[in-house]
């Protein structure tokens, strides 16, 4: 695996930076925060324009925490536009990489295995590396940077560490300048899927960085963090056998669906009865688009505030597989009355079905009528229709028009952000 070479690259401030080149500014000069400001001064900025970064202020900060007196543009997010963006720079990514060696991270982030093409090219990684980077910039306006590394690991960490410490915005790692340069280094948070409780978990036993955990027992480790502590070891030694060819070929056990909200302000137990109802037909809407059932849900209810409650959460077992709103609604009603403090105000509120299975494993019991199923089936798939003809608002429930519903705004969304361009 040693002489395979991988790029990483990432797009600066993304979601800012296209913000800033649609306005004609440049994104490494221009002070701009993605926000929406409707929501109030609580609200949490998208992305900050490098620029604001060099001043200290946080990415993903809120917009009260932005120094006062600083002029800066507030850019309200368009989710749409940053995923047609998106897809603009992949196509400037096919033009020297086959897709099959491209593995898409997140929206503003991929990583490519590069080692075939070197020779194809006659140019180094890092060669490679700028002149896809120089294509983006001209193709689009975007900065990005890069991380080359021996295997996927060392590449992410050389974008999220090393290359911010270089002119070019280039970072390079293998395994044995990985151990030169970064075996001491703190925090540990800096290094990828290493969280804020997982570094207090190693400091717990000891352990201030990576070169500690390649010193520690490994049977701690494995008490302490089960067979996470493999993916530890591994990366403390610089080491990932995974490779691109691997994730695409992945197949996964099992499929979920999930639908979560966090409320614009605080509902009542009440009113988020309506929310729950609705987030249940989204989910048997899409359930039945795709041709699938549920017998097994998950109810999160989480409060408001700062409060010492826990949100509360429980399962939702069905008598057979299903996707009719009909039959699902009434078990999702009952363990919510079951789990939640209606004395509470609520903020969050989470749903996903646990197990999913193809239509044909649905089952009746004998309190089914099946006629009653298939006239739901039909009603479910001439709606789907018509949303997908006219717009996921053309056809809505009656509880949907109420004051306290939300869906008719998440319709306009992607990502409980507007998607407007």
């Amino acid at each position: 695996m040693e002489d395979r070479r991988y790029l990483c690259i990432d797009l600066k401030s993304f979601y800012a930076s296209v913000e800033c080149v649609d306005r004609k500014l440049d994104p490494m000069t221009t002070l701009l925060a993605v926000a929406d400001r409707s929501r109030s001064e609580k609200t949490i900025c998208l992305a900050i324009s490098p620029a604001m970064k060099a001043l200290g202020i946080k990415n993903r900060c809120r917009l009260f925490q932005i120094p006062t007196g600083l002029d800066y543009i507030t850019a309200p997010p368009r989710m749409q536009r940053y995923i047609d963006m998106s897809a603009e720079v992949y196509g400037v990514y096919l033009k020297y990489v086959s897709a099959e060696d491209i593995h898409p991270y997140s929206i503003d982030e991929v990583f490519m295995d590069v080692t075939d093409y070197l020779p194809l090219y006659q140019i180094s990684a890092k060669e490679l590396a700028l002149r896809i980077m120089e294509d983006i910039r001209q193709t689009t306006g975007i900065p990005a940077t890069a991380g080359i590394g021996t295997n996927l690991y060392l590449a992410k960490i050389a974008l999220d560490i090393t290359a911010k410490h270089v002119s070019d915005g280039i970072g390079y790692l293998d395994k044995e300048e990985y151990q030169r340069t970064l075996w001491r280094h703190r925090p540990l948070t800096d290094f990828w899927r290493i969280g804020s409780g997982t570094q207090k978990r190693l400091h717990s036993l000891g352990i201030l960085t990576m070169e500690d955990i390649t010193l520690a027992d490994e049977e701690l480790l494995y008490r302490t963090f089960g067979i996470d502590a493999e993916l530890l070891i591994d990366h403390a030694w610089g080491v990932e056998p995974v490779t691109i060819a691997d994730i695409k070929n992945y197949k996964p056990q099992s499929n979920c669906l999930t639908s979560g909200q966090v409320l614009a302000r605080d509902y009542t137990y009440e009113q988020s009865l309506l929310i729950i109802k609705e987030m249940v037909d989204e989910l048997c809407l899409s359930m039945s688009e795709k041709g699938l059932t549920t017998n097994s849900l998950s109810l999160m209810v989480g409060y408001s505030g700062y409060t010492e409650h826990k949100p509360a959460t429980g399962t939702v077992a069905l008598p057979t597989f299903s996707n009719s709103y009909r039959q699902i609604i009434p078990h999702v009603l009952k363990r919510y009355e079951q789990i939640t403090d209606k004395d509470l105000s609520i903020r969050r509120l989470g749903i996903s079905c646990n197990r999913v299975a193809a239509e044909n494993y649905e089952q009746y019991d004998l309190f089914t009528d099946p006629a009653e199923l298939e006239r739901d089936r039909r009603l479910q798939a001439a709606a789907l229709s018509i949303k997908k003809k006219f717009g996921k608002n053309a056809l809505v429930r009656g509880m949907d028009l109420q004051e306290d519903a939300t869906t008719l705004e998440r319709n306009t969304q992607i990502g409980g952000h507007r998607s407007g361009i």
